[in-house]
């Protein structure tokens, strides 16, 4: 077949497809190359989420404008981003689509602008960056492609030039991080990046099979949100105030997403506005979507309308699901109620941590964690079910506080602030110093300084063998990490646990915290609570059923 020499709408979306299908393929050996031999390898998952996300959305669009397609996959994979290097992945979009906006067709040299547009955009997303990652992938990547376009490469030969040479720079990550260096593997998320950058090239080279399984598979599972049980039996669909879910399209130009946001906000609840100057998504719960679409045809077109009573029993399941997680299970004010001021959304990985957030004030909790990293979707989602002004979000894993840090641009309805917990402790200990009489920025300071407070540990077992620093590690191991960084290994559950208290240097602090997993014993837990009270009787420790995964043990100490 002839290879083209000029990008439109449906190639581009051919493209993006093709992307998400070459890593659902290759997703668990990006995962393998996890630096840490614990069970969270799941790069190549979260980015295969992300640019699923992108995927789908971008086959919602219907014409041939490459800037069109490339706004609606940048703003998929915004929405369906998961951890880090899903987050890094969505931000390389973002700036891919700036790079193409307002443009119908992109000849090579505009694809590989547009692709240092996304490095550009990801660097920036980044607060500090790390060379030897992703980020140094796809700069390389780049920057090949723009040294070949210039020099009268065709598309094919510019992606190709530019895969070649982020594979060189892929097999240098070693080098630039002694950490992959260490345990013998190459960056993840370079080498997921190259696996959709391949499947790229196999779409735009004629090589790629027809591929439906964006619209045709199941969705990816959503991380789950937990309603208090108080509020669980109260929701009742008759009582909504806004009884119609009005979603669409509105393209045209010099569309202004910010006063659009504006002039909506007081129309509706669970409003979302994103977009480009080209096209802008608007998804409101409205009494009166007519109103709405009035407003809306000012400026421009409107495209893929949706409107759904969600009082109809017979709703579509899909639709009423969507629904339960926006708004439909969440209670509603009474009327002349106001909102509080601050409320809090906090991840959990167990539902017994769960409880405990629960138990001190949490709104919201969102399943995930280790090997199911919440999307920033799942988070704001979680957010908007908060009858709050101000909502702080609690991530509890370092894996999730860049999506988390991104609801910001999605939610409008109330003002998010992101406390950068890395770990179940430091969320716990973030809460506690919360003050709802206390001012936001107040409230902020505290919970960090909080969090900081705290050292936290854990207790997991090895999924392949590895050399990390001194420590030979073997397939099955019991391991013992401080602050994610491995420090002790052993054969024996009780042991580990032992030493990894002894490195926290838990007889120097007041209190000791364990949280642990639905795989550990009673009589492991009895067992190692003995000790504790035997060596040093005037520590307090608090022992509580986490019923975490993977994790046998979840330690804080403060």
């Amino acid at each position: 077949m002839k290879i083209t020499d000029v990008l439109n709408g449906q190639l581009w979306k051919q493209m993006m497809v093709s992307g998400a299908k070459a890593l659902e393929i290759k997703k668990h050996d990006v995962d393998a190359l996890n630096v840490f031999p614990v069970p969270d390898g799941d790069t190549g998952t979260n980015m295969f989420l992300t640019i699923q996300s992108a995927a789908r959305d971008a086959e919602k669009i219907t014409g041939q404008s490459i800037g069109e397609v490339a706004a609606a996959a940048s703003m998929g994979s915004l929405m369906g981003a998961r951890g880090n290097s899903g987050v890094i992945l969505s931000q390389l979009l973002r700036g891919i689509a700036k790079g193409l906006e307002g443009l119908d067709t992109a000849n090579s040299l505009q694809i590989a602008q547009a692709l240092q547009s996304g490095v550009d955009t990801a660097y920036k997303a980044v607060m500090k960056p790390v060379e030897g990652t992703i980020l140094t992938v796809s700069k390389e990547t780049a920057r090949a492609a723009l040294t070949r376009a210039k020099n009268g490469g065709s598309l094919l030969e510019t992606l190709q030039e530019a895969q070649q040479q982020g594979f060189k720079s892929l097999a240098k990550t070693p080098e630039m991080l002694p950490v992959l260096k260490q345990a013998g593997v190459v960056d993840a998320g370079g080498q997921g990046f190259l696996v959709i950058l391949g499947g790229w090239i196999a779409a735009l080279s004629g090589e790629a099979e027809e591929l439906d399984f964006v619209s045709g598979a199941e969705s990816p599972p959503k991380a789950e949100i937990q309603e208090p049980e108080s509020k669980q039996e109260f929701v009742q669909v008759e009582n909504l105030d806004y009884p119609y879910c009005t979603e669409f399209l509105v393209k045209g130009k010099d569309l202004r997403v910010e006063q659009i946001k504006q002039d909506l906000s007081g129309r509706g609840d669970c409003l979302l506005v994103v977009g480009t100057p080209e096209v802008v998504k608007i998804h409101v719960h409205v009494k009166n979507p007519g109103k709405i679409l009035d407003y809306a045809i000012q400026w421009g077109s409107l495209h893929q309308v949706q409107i759904h009573n969600m009082l109809e029993q017979n709703e579509n399941m899909a639709h009423a699901m969507k629904e339960k997680a926006l708004a439909a299970d969440s209670e509603p004010l009474a009327e002349g109620q106001e909102l509080k001021e601050f409320g809090v959304v906090a991840v959990a990985m167990g539902q017994g941590i769960a409880d405990v957030f629960i138990s001190l004030g949490v709104d919201e909790v969102v399943y995930g964690g280790q090997t199911m990293n919440p999307s920033t979707e799942d988070l704001a989602e979680a957010v908007r079910k908060v009858s709050a002004r101000q909502v702080f979000i609690l991530p509890n894993n370092g894996n999730i506080v860049m999506a988390a840090r991104q609801v910001k641009d999605v939610v409008q309805d109330c003002q998010v602030h992101v406390i950068p917990s890395k770990s179940i402790p430091q969320g716990i200990a973030a809460l506690l110093s919360f003050n709802s009489e206390g001012d936001a920025d107040t409230n902020i300071k505290n919970m960090e300084r909080g969090m900081s407070s705290v050292g936290s540990g854990e207790v997991t077992y090895a999924v392949r063998d590895s050399q990390y620093g001194d420590l030979t590690i073997s397939q099955g191991d019991i391991l013992g990490l401080i602050e994610d960084v491995i420090v002790t290994t052993g054969k024996l559950l009780f042991e580990v646990a032992q030493s990894t208290l002894e490195k926290m240097e838990w007889k120097t602090h007041d209190l000791v915290s364990i949280f642990y997993g639905e795989e550990t014993k009673p009589e492991e837990v009895e067992r190692l609570q003995d000790w504790l009270q035997e060596e040093n009787p005037s520590i307090e420790v608090e022992v509580h059923p986490g019923r975490q995964p993977l994790y046998y043990y979840i330690f804080g100490v403060e």
